[in-house]
């Protein structure tokens, strides 16, 4: 008769795997190192991620949850001012970006690894770069609709100067020390209002 799985046993193996894929790469962790450290069988695992595809989809689809709700915490900080809640939400990727845990954004370096993947699989089913890529989609397009709020003359040309900053924050965390990324945090939201008030003036 089939072991009935312990209640968690699910998100025990999403979480190891989520900090393993996070702070080691995709490609360097392997479904055996995974079963080992969360403590599991290789049944069980498989049970509930028959493939390594499935774990990795599942692994960003957690990145995404986390993501969405800073960023829904720093958007509920600013009231209804677009100005207010783009400045936050800037700031809110400067302060997670400074954390001495940052090892890059998920997404970005998920399709750094594998760039040449498809958004979705036979089955119809996004893969993991089709999850990464809709993440940075939507939130493009979250960034394009707080501008479109404010009624600035060229709304498209600001949208791209405020995701380059965004962007730019993600990617120099990778290689800054954390004083340095403090600074540079600053910098990007100060670069940020500036930009902001300048188009909307």
């Amino acid at each position: 008769m089939a072991r009935t799985p312990a209640p968690g046993t699910r998100d025990r193996i999403l979480t190891t795997a989520t900090r393993l894929f996070y702070e080691h790469g995709v490609r360097a962790v392997g479904m055996n190192q995974v079963i080992s450290e969360a403590g599991t069988g290789k049944n069980l695992l498989y049970s509930h991620f028959p493939t390594k595809t499935d774990l990795v989809a599942a692994y960003l689809d957690r990145a995404r949850e986390i993501r969405s709700a800073r960023a829904r915490r720093a958007r509920e900080g600013a009231a209804d001012d677009p100005r207010a809640q783009l400045l936050a939400l800037v700031e809110e990727v400067a302060t997670t970006t400074a954390r001495p845990d940052f090892r890059g954004c998920a997404f970005r370096n998920y399709l750094a690894e594998f760039p040449d993947d498809a958004d979705f699989g036979d089955a119809g089913t996004p893969t993991p770069a089709g999850v990464a890529r809709d993440v940075l989609d939507a939130t493009h397009r979250d960034l394009a609709g707080l501008v479109a709020a404010l009624g600035v003359a060229d709304p498209d040309r600001l949208t791209e100067e405020l995701w380059l900053i965004v962007d730019g924050l993600y990617l120099q965390a990778a290689y800054r020390d954390r004083f340095d990324a403090h600074v540079a945090g600053e910098a990007a939201v100060d670069l940020a209002r500036r930009l902001v008030d300048e188009r909307a003036s």
